[in-house]
């Protein structure tokens, strides 16, 4: 028996009763797809894993019930019925517990809250992930054009290429956000060349200097994800799961801004290093 391959049929089948047929999972139908008692195959899992099937299970619902609370007007008490708790108090205290805020603060704008991804065999992580609305910004900084099919490594020379030609250090004396910090953007796309325009920049309040380039960033919403752990892995792990899971699953409206990726000043091979990955999105009124 592969319980690699196993493991994600029956993740799958998680996914499909929790945000698409919205009914309880059975446990005769997981222990069919393993080929095992229930029992047995909860010990497998939380040996492979690192976590009781229980606690993924409660993870996943209480992750797509805060996707839930942030883009949907649904209520406290409909998305309590709609992922099995037996009251909305029993749902409050389980969401209070995860994301450490309660349902009703959970709508607020500035409110953070935690994503236990789906599970893709031992790829497993977790992101926090916020809505903030910012007032329009200028960013000034360098350009690369790269091809989409290569970005994964172009990027990361680019990085290095403008680290080595004194091109980062200038940047950072053009700094005034309020926290400091490097912007990297996706401003262009070529869909005929298959070619994306990727910069590096910062927030500034002066006009680009010779040899730089200026981008105006209007007034949005961003929804605001944390990436931790050494670059670049981290950051394209961040754009895997909103690919493959926030993006496809539960969509805002994407607004007429660049997706940006944010890198905080400090040790960017530590595994506790913060980027982040701004979408900017459309919130309904």
């Amino acid at each position: 028996m592969d319980w690699n391959q196993t493991l994600q049929r029956i993740v799958d089948y998680v996914e499909l009763h929790l945000q698409r047929k919205e009914e309880p999972i059975d446990q005769a139908e997981i222990a069919r797809i393993a080929g095992c008692s229930f029992n047995f195959y909860q010990k497998v899992f939380s040996y492979m894993n690192n976590i009781s099937f229980a606690e993924y299970v409660r993870n996943r619902k209480l992750t797509l019930a805060g996707y839930d609370l942030k883009s949907t007007g649904m209520k406290v008490v409909e998305i309590s019925y709609k992922y099995g708790y037996d009251s909305p108090t029993s749902f409050s205290k389980a969401f209070q517990l995860f994301h450490g805020i309660s349902p009703s603060m959970a709508r607020s704008s500035s409110a953070q809250l935690k994503v236990y991804p789906k599970m893709q065999l031992h790829e497993n992580a977790e992101y926090s992930w916020k809505l903030k609305q910012l007032p329009a910004f200028r960013l000034i900084g360098k350009s690369v054009t790269v091809s989409v099919m290569d970005a994964a490594k172009q990027i990361p020379k680019f990085w290095s290429d403008c680290q080595n030609d004194g091109t980062f250090y200038k940047l950072t004396q053009f700094d005034r956000g309020t926290i400091k910090g490097m912007f990297g953007g996706f401003h262009h796309l070529d869909e005929t060349k298959n070619q994306i325009t990727y910069t590096m920049s910062v927030i500034a309040d002066q006009a680009a200097p010779e040899g730089y380039d200026e981008w105006l960033i209007s007034k949005n919403t961003w929804a605001i994800f944390d990436c931790r752990g050494p670059l670049p892995k981290a950051i394209q792990n961040g754009w895997k799961f909103l690919h493959e899971e926030w993006l496809m699953q539960y969509p805002f409206g994407h607004a007429n801004s660049p997706e940006l990726e944010w890198y905080s000043r400090g040790n960017v091979y530590d595994d506790a290093y913060l980027s982040q990955i701004w979408i900017p999105i459309i919130v309904e009124p």
